[in-house]
């Protein structure tokens, strides 16, 4: 297979809150690129991109899943990605090797939780966006409401493409607002076939005023276009595209489209769209990296001739071996070729390459700068890691990791399973960053960390599934911080004989507690470690970092605290990495029992949708629950109630809302910060 012309490249991904119609999109996509001759539904269980057993029996997508397809002249890497908050990490990583993304919003609800967070997330990664209002067809389908809260909720500023032909059910088609022009999808053959008309003379003035506001949009980018603006100069579809592409790659503006993904309106102009706004491979300005063998700043252009640089943003365990994801930066890869691995700093081989169409695979000869392919053969690559040509070892930025927040104890029902057990969590780790697994030094159990219910769910039932592994399961566990109440200083000398050797190390710490939020602040004058050799003062540093991983009180990570380096003498003639380690251990164990330790429980911000009737009732539980409600927005028939609340109050709250709305009622939750724990916690930990 020939590889792809880089300008007719478009590497892009679905993102957005949970059932906004991600999926459904993409199963549109596929049909109408060719790639796919019947649609599944996502409530079928039978879309191409939701392979997993888990996601076809829950509806929902679980992990990002990749294709390639063909539209017109152009080639596309789609990325259909979770819109659920547990499996934040499938966007995350996503974002960071894509191009662009198309941001999915429901005309009903709007700008929603997830929707907020896949944002920020997309912003932290400069992800150039367009926009598609779904679900016009909807009973309270509002796009100019959508449009308001793309601007207050999110700071951005949306460009409306589009006008809708129709409301609500009887939304039918939508007018091109560049172009000029209506565009009807027709009902007998899936929605395959465009009709263009001519714009009604009754809607040609509001045309006429959109239509002005886009090209406002575009002198922004385009003086030339400015000047005919002011001069009163009629402005030609064909110029308007390619100034507002600016702006999208800039990241200045996001153009939004209208449509109906389950009744098969408004996708083709979606994907013109992408082809003629999103950037290809070649327009993305170069990516940093580190050059490690001298250390220096290395700037990787998208250039198939030259030296190799890739990042693997996933990994995946299939059929017991590794399929690792790879975005290409620069240079080619082929099968059979050695690669560096930045992180192990050892040399790999690359067995066989694959183009992914969602869980099948196609066999490729080779990869270039620009494309997103899959390998196997890379046994020590996980997630985040660079790889390159060995004579130019590269490392380019890697991946942002949530913590995570909830964990759950898990044994082997039976004495195979127990020697199946170690390995299949060890697999499930390649996959997942946000998973972790640890063995509770009190009970011996072995505990499973990750963000929240449905992932650890999600991961036993796959441990059944995908490993033949039966297990038990305790209770859900909130997963807390640590932290101080006040300062204080330690001064600690270490100095002991072990065979035959004097191990020697001095330190004096300070440990202040900072605000909320504020995480892990490691405080290490440059002037007190010139004495030091390199290596020792390295090992101070990665001293320090460390014991911020394991608190006083049962082990948590710490949070919300300073912590200083006040004195370090060195002497040459004693002091030793044993030594300093030591002292460092002793000295910021006793300052965490001086400091009057505490624990911090994690908060969620929560969505709460009920019908208007069951508000009260609602609000009413949410406060006997600790919740804090911050605003409730009204509906026809529903309110929407936004609020923060301990994740410890909120372990089987779906079942006790159902009952309350009789079955009307739903949520979503993502994590926002940690504070204080409330005394009956801290009084089960002996904390007063």
């Amino acid at each position: 297979m020939a590889n792809p012309d880089l300008k007719q490249m478009r590497n892009f991904g679905i993102i957005s809150h949970i059932d906004a119609g991600k999926t459904t999109v993409s199963e549109r996509i596929l049909f109408y690129a060719g790639e796919i001759h019947k649609m599944g539904e996502v409530h079928d269980g039978l879309a191409v991109m939701d392979w997993m057993e888990q996601e076809q029996e829950r509806g929902i997508t679980i992990t990002a899943t990749a294709t390639n397809c063909h539209w017109k002249n152009y080639t596309f890497n789609l990325i259909d990605t979770p819109g659920h908050i547990d499996f934040t990490i499938e966007v995350e990583r996503s974002l960071r090797a894509l191009d662009g993304a198309v941001a999915i919003f429901s005309a009903v609800e709007g700008v929603q939780p997830q929707s907020e967070s896949v944002w920020r997330q997309a912003n932290r990664y400069q992800v150039p966006r367009i926009c598609l209002i779904n679900k016009m067809d909807r009973i309270g389908a509002d796009h100019q409401q959508v449009l308001e809260s793309i601007v207050k909720k999110l700071d951005a500023t949306p460009v409306l493409l589009q006008l809708p032909i129709g409301h609500e059910e009887n939304f039918h088609g939508i007018i091109d607002l560049v172009a000029e022009k209506t565009i009807l999808f027709a009902e007998d053959d899936h929605g395959q076939t465009l009709i263009n008309g001519e714009i009604p003379e009754e809607l040609r003035e509001a045309v006429q005023q959109q239509r002005e506001k886009i090209i406002e949009a575009a002198a922004d980018f385009d003086d030339a276009i400015l000047d005919d603006f002011l001069n009163g100069k009629p402005i030609a579809a064909e110029r308007i595209l390619p100034a507002l592409r600016k702006g999208v790659i800039n990241c200045e503006i996001y153009p939004v489209l209208l449509g109906s993904a389950l009744r098969n309106k408004g996708i083709q102009p979606l994907l013109d769209t992408i082809c003629s706004l999103l950037p290809s491979p070649l327009d993305m300005p170069p990516s940093s990296a580190t050059r490690l063998d001298k250390q220096k700043a290395w700037e990787v252009t998208t250039d198939p001739k030259a030296e190799l640089c890739a990042l693997a943003f996933k990994v995946l365990a299939d059929d017991g071996r590794k399929l690792t994801y790879l975005r290409i930066y620069s240079g080619s890869l082929k099968p059979g070729d050695s690669v560096y691995n930045s992180r192990t700093l050892g040399i790999e081989k690359v067995a066989r390459l694959f183009r992914m169409h969602s869980h099948k695979r196609e066999r490729i000869h080779q990869a270039i700068a620009g494309d997103i392919v899959t390998a196997t053969g890379l046994k020590n690559v996980l997630t985040g890691d660079t790889i390159s040509n060995p004579d130019l070892p590269l490392q380019l930025a890697g991946l942002e990791y949530p913590e995570p927040v909830v964990s759950l104890a898990v044994e082997p029902k039976t004495v195979a399973d127990r020697d199946k057990l170690p390995l299949a969590l060890e697999k499930l780790q390649w996959e997942d960053p946000t998973f972790r697994v640890k063995e509770d030094p009190e009970t011996g159990q072995t505990l499973l960390t990750g963000m929240g219910e449905l992932h650890l769910e999600v991961i036993v039932q796959r441990l059944k599934a995908d490993f033949g592994v039966e297990t038990q399961t305790g209770r859900p566990q909130v997963v807390y911080r640590e932290t101080v109440r006040c300062a204080t200083e330690q001064h600690e000398i270490f100095e002991r004989e072990i065979d035959g050797k004097t191990h020697h190390g001095e330190v004096k710490i300070r440990i202040n507690p900072t605000e909320r939020k504020s995480g892990i602040q490691i405080d290490i004058p440059e002037q007190l470690l010139t004495a030091w050799p390199e290596e020792l003062a390295e090992v101070i540093r990665e001293k320090l970092a460390s014991s911020c991983q394991s608190g006083q009180i049962a082990g948590y990570p710490l949070t919300d605290l300073q912590l200083s380096l006040v004195e370090a003498p060195y002497n040459s003639n004693k002091t030793t990495d044993l030594g300093i380690s030591a002292a460092i251990n002793r000295a910021i164990s006793q300052a965490l029992n001086q400091a009057k330790a505490t624990l911090l429980e994690p908060v969620m911000i929560l969505e709460l949708i009920a019908p208007s009737e069951y508000t009260g009732k609602v609000m009413s539980s949410l406060n006997q629950k600790r919740g804090q409600v911050e605003g409730v927005t009204s509906r026809p028939g529903q309110d929407i109630v936004r609020a923060t609340i301990p994740l410890l109050e909120m372990f089987g709250y779906m079942t006790e809302l159902r009952s309350a709305t009789k079955g009307q009622g739903s949520f979503t939750m993502e994590f926002s910060h940690f504070d204080q724990a409330p005394p009956e916690t801290l009084k089960k930990f002996g904390i007063s």
